[in-house]
């Protein structure tokens, strides 16, 4: 299982994975809004998206796991 966690604090403004994706490595997978920055979150490994633990709007801080891989 690998996790992809979010490099900054800010507010989830897009999730472009869902449930049964293939990731490629450097693909990205979440974007963040932080200071009215856009800021890309992308996958440093590839595989299968088991779980996405973000939805548009929410908050994370850094650290915190965005999605889950397989």
């Amino acid at each position: 299982m690998k996790e992809i966690v979010s490099t900054m604090t800010g507010s989830v403004f897009q999730v472009h994975v869902k449930v049964g994706d293939e990731v490629q490595p450097g693909q990205e997978v979440v974007i963040l809004e932080s200071m009215k920055m856009e800021i890309p979150i992308t996958a440093e490994q590839g595989g299968t998206v088991k779980e996405v633990k973000v939805d548009v709007g929410d908050f994370v801080n850094e650290g915190d796991v965005v999605v889950v891989l397989e």
